[in-house]
């Protein structure tokens, strides 16, 4: 019998790898050792440096560039990934961007500019690869992406990113509901606060960690394997029933008042 959570064959697309350390990292290794083929992007040749060991750690079959504000880029990605394997079986949007100024700022101060780009980058991008995927998912497939409970609280320091995930929430559900005669599934992940490099650009991040350590019903923050192994359960045939959905991985902090 196979196991539950068996990838074996599945062909997945991982967007967002920063570092060993990036949410996307840890779901990449979770893909792998449940038995997927996997290939992974980049943002530009200097991040390429940090991206292709671990990518290699992993096994994943190949790289490609994606920077999502570059026109053609992820249309270029998608034909790459038909020409290669024919389908795709799923895909994670882990990728976030707001300009400095405005993620500093209050969200009522933000530029119209600035909040465009978050929004492009952080949330349309999803919407997107879900219509360039749609194609290649033949026979069904599942749509990830990640975002974090400042979408519905309002959480110091988080701003305009705050807004945004909201979107891309809501947006994860309606891809879900456009999606699914075609066997495609669309869920959104909401894991709690993770020491990676794009955290690094909130504000006082370090305080957001302490509160959540000291908080959390659970008692331990989240790790990104803990992340990886929701993900591979979310892709898995095991879930096939399950769509649409904003699911917390972060200790019962969702909990708190």
């Amino acid at each position: 019998m196979k196991p539950l959570v068996d990838l074996t064959g599945k062909r997945g697309l991982v967007l967002g790898i920063a570092n060993e350390k990036s949410i996307a990292a840890g779901c990449a290794d979770a893909f792998s050792r449940c038995g997927a083929r996997l290939a992974a992007t980049y943002l530009n040749e200097k991040a390429r440096t940090w991206v292709e060991p671990v990518a290699d750690r992993l096994g994943v079959e190949w790289l490609a560039p994606c920077d999502v504000r570059e026109p053609g880029q992820l249309e270029a990605l998608f034909e790459e990934v038909g020409r290669k394997w024919g389908g795709l079986d799923f895909l994670l949007h882990s990728i976030a961007f707001a300009p400095r100024e405005d993620l500093h700022g209050r969200v009522v101060d933000s530029s119209a500019e600035g909040f465009g780009v978050a929004m492009d980058v952080s949330c349309h991008s999803f919407l997107r690869m879900a219509k360039l995927a749609e194609p290649l998912m033949r026979d069904g497939g599942c749509l990830l992406c990640v975002t974090f409970y400042g979408s519905e609280r309002v959480v110091s320091h988080y701003n305009l990113m705050g807004p945004v995930k909201a979107a891309l929430e809501s947006a994860t559900r309606y891809a879900a509901a456009e999606l699914g005669p075609k066997g495609i599934r669309a869920h959104a992940i909401s894991p709690g606060p993770i020491a990676t490099r794009a955290a690094s650009g909130i504000e006082r991040f370090d305080e957001l960690l302490d509160r959540a350590a000291s908080e959390i019903p659970g008692g331990q923050l989240v790790e990104v394997e803990d992340v990886g192994a929701l993900a591979a359960f979310l892709v898995s045939d095991a879930a096939k029933r399950i769509t649409g959905t904003v699911i917390p991985v972060d200790s019962g902090q969702h909990l708190l008042a």
